[in-house]
């Protein structure tokens, strides 16, 4: 086919190569919409959880997980607090919306789930007065995920040195925040403290859900930082599309020709 349309349009088949390769560059996502994204999340990550901080500092609760299941279900609920996890609910709502129209990742059905257990784990939990288990829950996941788009930020920018160091310390607060905060103080106080109904059932369900994600994210988090900063190999976001790669394939081309 390549060779048809070369002599219909009187072409080098390298030339009609190249164009089909642009034209397909065409589809994919700009650096700056890459940035814009970065910079959106990024925004509402990091007011998220210094906002969760604020909130829940001065509560004995937070400090002591056996005060915080104390008259279960008759707890009250602060007004912020309801208003607050709305808004978090608002957000992930968004970003389900907003999937078909945002950067594809490699990892995008992994994302789908993610949105979805989250979801509902936000309903649920304000549905059953679960509010200050996941305000907690809360706070452990956004501890990180600002940390991760500062890194994309930075990376747009092509500062590699800043970049690779903020990268590292998000790698070092997931897999503490994730991996061993989450399952080992949180997710473990609400199954000793919390007696078993359906409502708890579910809520462990989609925990376990999330679990999963994090232990197939640090992996694939380890794995970067092993070959892209210690072995120092060309950086290739396991997360990314294909805009890069189809780009450096063009390059080679026209040095080729």
């Amino acid at each position: 086919e390549l060779v048809s349309l070369a002599k219909k349009s009187d072409l080098p088949v390298r030339k009609v190569e190249t164009w089909f390769r642009r034209r397909r560059a065409q589809d994919h996502p700009r650096l700056m919409k890459k940035f814009c994204e970065a910079s959106w999340r990024f925004t509402f990550y990091f007011t998220s959880f210094f906002s969760e901080l604020a909130l829940l500092y001065d509560k004995p609760w937070f400090w002591d997980h056996t005060v915080c299941w104390l008259k279960f279900p008759q707890q009250p609920l602060p007004p912020v607090l309801g208003w607050f996890y709305l808004l978090e609910l608002s957000f992930y709502c968004s970003l389900v919306a907003t999937l078909p129209f945002d950067v594809k990742r490699k990892d995008f059905k992994e994302q789908i789930i993610h949105h979805i257990a989250t979801i509902t784990l936000i309903f649920v939990s304000y549905c059953a007065n679960m509010i200050r288990f996941g305000m907690v829950v809360m706070l452990v996941h956004d501890a990180s995920d600002y940390i991760l788009e500062f890194a994309k930020i930075l990376h747009y920018l092509k500062w590699k040195r800043v970049c690779e160091a903020v990268f590292s310390v998000f790698a070092v607060v997931f897999i503490i925040s994730r991996l061993v905060i989450l399952p080992l103080i949180v997710y473990y106080y609400f199954v000793t403290k919390v007696s078993l109904f359906p409502i708890s059932c579910l809520i462990s369900a989609f925990l376990m859900i999330l679990q999963l994600l994090h232990i197939f994210w640090s992996y694939v988090i380890i794995q970067m930082i092993f070959n892209v900063i210690l072995r120092g190999q060309k950086r290739q976001d396991a997360r990314s599309d294909t805009e890069e790669s189809d780009r450096s394939e063009e390059e080679d081309l026209e040095k080729n020709k």
